[in-house]
């Protein structure tokens, strides 16, 4: 098969998932070629990173090579699948059958996955290559991604930093230049906290929007899973390939009108829109960094030089729900089944919030969701006078490697909490909401801004963000490692 021309582009991860897919069709480049890349860079610098906890080379240059033949058979290309031989690794929350799932835990080292979830089964069928499993904290609790099972995930831009969680090794993949794109999941801002921290674009879907089974139930709505990239149009993309439900699924998304794709949305200029902003935190004594003040005020100054209108949010959740939160949290963490002859393997963290949890009363739980669904219906009409709603997405810089891990438990979490004061409400209603890598501070830290939208209005916040980043292009901003 052919090479790229030469010119500004030379290496292979330089390419967006769209250019790949389209050398890949045009058979300038070759997925085994492509495939080999990436494992190679995998090989020399996931130890400095931590973003893969399982690398599958076999299943990859098979998967490849059964891509290259496909292309060389094609009468016409243009119905090849989207992604075919494009690499998009897997988070190691979800199973992928006869593949190592560790969960981010010692109590799971030695399990493979026995079936594929669904959302993988839409990305094989979408001709992906899968190049392994990536980082994630026990049990995808922590909003960090250091465990017993791998070396912490660090953000390329600076190793010193975690790469956020619990998509930390997607991020740390993606930003590192390990992988085009990645698959991620959001509980309370797990795939927009290290697209913050790891200077990349990602998205949270509405709730219902992508399917959560066959094995993990959806429960309280909470997490979902979505994709994490390097461009708008690239995470929009592999958003139209997740994108549908299946038998079982709890929740269903608003769909999109016939005719309509996500990617189509990346590339529509949208209509003058009315955003609302807040930098108040949801959680009580929090406190926005300067830097994080400062990303969010020239997002909005950019945001009024396209034409939208920008106004104070005038409606909020009382703080008075992350206590309710909290319950709802730690009730989750009971939900992964462990040997009580086990439980001395899990990091004291995940122990501290199963005993919490487990000390739960199902009429406190319900109490919890009861006070959500009230606070939220009166708070959603006002929201839904706006078009999107715009955060600091979170209140820190990226925190140092050890920052929350070192503590005992509860201040552990109190930290996280400090940290992440704006994205988790979100999960709680099921909007969907992005982080948009617009600033980084003077030391080359990536600071996001979120946005967040009407419950099934993740078309346009894509549109919106597509013309932030055609405004302020971030794509050619790369890390040291980047070169490597």
């Amino acid at each position: 098969m052919g090479r790229l021309p030469s010119g500004r582009v030379t290496q292979l991860h330089d390419l967006t998932v769209l250019r790949l897919a389209e050398a890949i069709r045009s058979r300038e480049v070759s997925p085994v070629e492509a495939t080999d890349h990436y494992l190679d860079r995998i090989d020399r610098l996931n130890d400095q990173v931590g973003a893969y906890v399982t690398v599958t080379p076999e299943i990859a240059r098979a998967q490849a090579a059964a891509a290259e033949k496909a292309v060389l058979d094609a009468a016409d290309p243009a119905a090849l699948p989207p992604l075919l031989g494009v690499p998009v690794p897997i988070k190691d929350l979800n199973m992928v059958k006869d593949v190592r799932v560790t969960l981010g835990s010692e109590v799971y080292a030695g399990l493979t996955g026995f079936v594929d979830d669904n959302v993988v089964v839409l990305l094989r069928e979408a001709g992906s290559v899968l190049l392994g499993k990536t980082n994630t904290p026990e049990f995808g609790l922590p909003c960090y991604t250091e465990n017993g099972v791998s070396a912490p995930a660090r953000t390329p831009w600076d190793l010193a930093r975690s790469a956020g969680g619990s998509s930390g090794g997607a991020a740390a993949a993606v930003a590192a230049g390990l992988a085009p794109a990645a698959q991620g999941s959001d509980g309370g801002g797990s795939i927009r906290i290290p697209s913050s921290v790891c200077g990349l674009f990602g998205i949270k879907p509405t709730r219902g929007r992508v399917s959560s089974g066959p094995i993990v139930p959806d429960l309280f709505g909470l997490s979902t899973n979505g994709p994490i990239a390097r461009t708008v149009r690239d995470a929009a993309l592999l958003l139209d390939v997740m994108a549908a439900s299946f038998p079982g699924d709890l929740y269903l998304a608003p769909p999109l009108a016939p005719g309509e794709t996500f990617l189509g949305h990346a590339e529509r200029r949208p209509d003058r829109m009315r955003i609302a902003r807040s930098a108040v935190p949801f959680v009580p004594d929090a406190v926005v960094h300067p830097d994080c003040l400062a990303a969010y005020e020239e997002a909005s100054e950019l945001l009024e030089s396209l034409g939208h209108e920008v106004v104070d949010l005038p409606l909020t959740l009382g703080d008075d729900l992350v206590p309710q939160f909290e319950k709802l949290w730690a009730a989750m963490a009971t939900r992964t089944p462990v040997d009580p002859a086990q439980e001395g393997k899990l990091q004291p963290l995940t122990r501290w919030l199963r005993e919490t949890g487990a000390g739960t009363s199902a009429s406190e739980l319900l109490d919890a969701l009861t006070a959500f669904q009230s606070a939220l219906r009166a708070v959603l009409p006002g929201l839904n006078e706006f078009d999107a709603i715009l955060h600091p997405t979170l209140a820190q810089p990226p925190a140092e490697i050890g920052h929350f891990h070192g503590c005992e438990p509860a201040e552990n979490f109190r930290r996280q909490t400090m940290f992440t004061p704006f994205t988790s409400v979100y999960n709680v209603s099921g909007q969907p909401a992005v982080n948009v890598p617009l600033h980084w501070t003077d030391g080359g830290l990536p600071i996001g801004v979120m946005l967040a939208g009407r419950v099934g209005g993740e078309g346009d916040l894509i549109a919106l963000s597509a013309q932030l980043e055609e405004a302020r292009p971030w794509i050619g901003r790369t890390p040291p490692i980047w070169e490597r």
